[in-house]
């Protein structure tokens, strides 16, 4: 059987090419649109883990 891994085939991906993605990415979106997109990320991960942790604490109701 063939086995598709990206890393298989484009190889490992070292800090040069992280730093050549970065820029391309900076030079299409825009410092302020991916400062944005990074703060909302982090937001919505935060949201989840919150709602994770606080879904443990509450057990469910039952519908009467």
């Amino acid at each position: 059987m063939m086995e598709f891994s990206v890393l298989a085939f484009f190889g490992p991906i070292g800090m040069a090419e992280l730093v050549i993605i970065a820029f391309i990415l900076i030079l299409i979106f825009g410092a302020k649109r991916l400062s944005g997109l990074g703060r909302g990320l982090g937001q919505a991960i935060r949201g989840f883990k919150d709602e994770v942790e606080d879904g443990n604490d509450h057990p469910p109701t039952k519908p009467e």
